[in-house]
């Protein structure tokens, strides 16, 4: 059973084009010593179906737990099936090198290749990004994308406990240092064997390109330095997103703010995510075009979003460059105490943008978006942060992904909602348990909009109602309100400029 096994993961690996037939007894072998066996016998059976990646990786996992070889835990099942595809995967100089010929094909093409490539591994878990749930929720600010995430796996109690007593190591220093390629992982750190960066050129610096694991949406991908240096948002951080979509028109990229709050997971170090997506922040209109001193060659204009959003486009990235620089400058320094925006209190800085970049034909176009950390007691997480009543649903940091219109939501939102769905269908108090208890004011609230609510209809009712609490999320975080006066202060702010 464990050699039929083996011989489907070398069959998977033929499959795939990650291994060559003239490699069969080599990658044989190699799996051979990993499950810990001093024999193999041959089923003879030739694999003419696409052989399913999943089953396969659990047997092998399961015979690993069963013979003692690893602990039968989430942690060490997903470093061990790494090891395996490890044995699967090219070196790094072959992927380089496949990925090159094919980007003087086209860049499509080899980002296309790439991330087939990427998922073929299984770093890209195809299987565990299926599980999550996705639905649209639409709304004067067009279609935004809800997900709740269930693509990481939970981490099991023993792992947890292993991981206290684990050697803390500083290598690699963070999970996005190019040291990560072909790491076999810690309790702490997840296995990279199976990982295969590219290397790039952007602004005269050294990056490189890889996909998320996670893929919160198509090709997610992300560019970081090869350097271990913070992430910084300035001058150079826009040449940047503009070098790379010379090099990929047909990806986006951007940045989280370099501030923490509105900032990202890792401030650490310096790196963007983009990918082949348009969100509905990139679908939303002008809706009032300004015009900076100078800079009259470059289109410029508010953005019809619930956050504060200038966009910028131009056929000259240099353009884009200086006049994204200004703007960054004068909102760096910028208080209106009538909008409780302030640039620092106690020598702590507030303001900072998060910028996206893409192509449009043959002009670029830049996206600044205007962000603020203050905290106050009544909003010890931020002003400009998802407010307390909305908690339940979203405490998280608003970073690049959900400003551009995607929430990424926690996983325990889909027994929560269940439970939910459940509890109002039966009547049940919702205060009378503790999962409830916490959308009770919130389900309460839509219940009274809605004059029949039936088994047929509680889901699709529930997720609009998610969809509404991620609007207004958005709207707490706009430094610049929707209303008449929020408008005026913004458009005092680019006049300011």
């Amino acid at each position: 059973m464990i050699d039929t096994a083996i011989k489907k993961l070398c069959v998977y690996g033929l499959q795939k084009g990650l291994i060559q037939p003239n490699d069969t007894r080599y990658i044989i072998n190699r799996l051979i010593d990993t499950m810990g066996l001093d024999s193999y016998t041959d089923d003879k059976i030739t694999y003419t179906d696409e052989i399913e990646l999943e089953p396969v990786l659990k047997q092998l996992c399961d015979y690993a737990a069963q013979n003692g070889i690893i602990e039968d835990t989430v942690t060490h099942r997903d470093l061990f099936d790494t090891r395996l595809m490890g044995i699967l995967t090219p070196r790094p100089s072959e992927v380089i090198s496949e990925f090159l010929e094919k980007y003087c094909e086209s860049p499509k093409i080899a980002t296309d290749w790439y991330y087939d490539f990427s998922q073929n591994t299984d770093y890209i878990r195809t299987y565990r990004v299926k599980k999550d749930l996705k639905w649209v929720y639409s709304n004067e600010y067009g279609d935004l994308d809800i997900t709740i995430n269930l693509s990481k796996p939970e981490k099991d109690p023993k792992a947890i406990a292993a991981a206290k007593n684990a050697k803390n190591s500083s290598y690699p220093k963070c999970n996005l240092c190019p040291e990560n390629e072909g790491f076999s992982g810690t309790l702490t750190s997840p296995a990279r064997e199976n990982h295969r960066i590219i290397p790039i050129t952007i602004n005269d610096e050294d990056f490189f390109l890889q996909y998320s694991p996670y893929v919160y949406y198509n090709e997610h991908c992300i560019v970081f330095n090869s350097k271990h240096v913070p992430m910084k948002i300035d001058r150079a951080a826009f040449s940047k997103l503009l070098d790379f979509v010379t090099l990929f028109p047909h990806y986006f990229l951007g940045s989280n703010a370099d501030l923490p709050i509105v900032g990202g997971s890792i401030l650490t170090h310096d790196h963007f995510q983009g990918g082949n997506y348009e969100f509905a922040m990139a679908k939303a209109p002008v809706e009032k075009e300004v015009v900076f001193g100078g800079f009259e060659d470059v289109k410029t204009g508010i953005v019809k979003w619930p956050m504060s959003v200038i966009r910028l486009s131009s056929d000259s990235k240099e353009r884009l460059v200086e006049l994204a620089d200004k703007i960054l400058a004068a909102w760096r320094s910028y208080t209106d105490e009538s909008a409780f925006i302030y640039a620092e209190t106690d020598g702590e800085p507030h303001n900072t943008i998060t910028p996206i970049a893409r192509r449009r034909g043959d002009k670029y176009e830049l996206d600044l978006v205007l962000r603020n950390n203050i905290t106050t007691p009544e909003h010890p997480l931020g002003v400009f942060h998802p407010h307390a009543e909305l908690h339940h649903i979203k405490k998280e940091n608003i970073g690049l992904i959900e400003v551009m219109g995607l929430a990424v939501l926690p996983s325990r939102l889909k027994a929560e909602m269940k439970e939910l769905q459940d509890a109002i269908l039966s009547g049940k108090d919702l205060r009378a348990d503790e999962t409830t208890a916490k959308h009770a004011d919130w389900a309460f609230g839509f219940m009274k909009n809605y004059s029949d609510i039936n088994a047929g209809n509680i889901e699709k009712i529930i997720q609009n109602e998610v969809g509404k609490v991620f609007s207004t999320v958005l709207e707490h975080a706009g430094v610049f309100k929707r209303d008449e006066e929020g408008k005026a202060a913004f458009e005092r702010f680019c006049a300011s400029v």
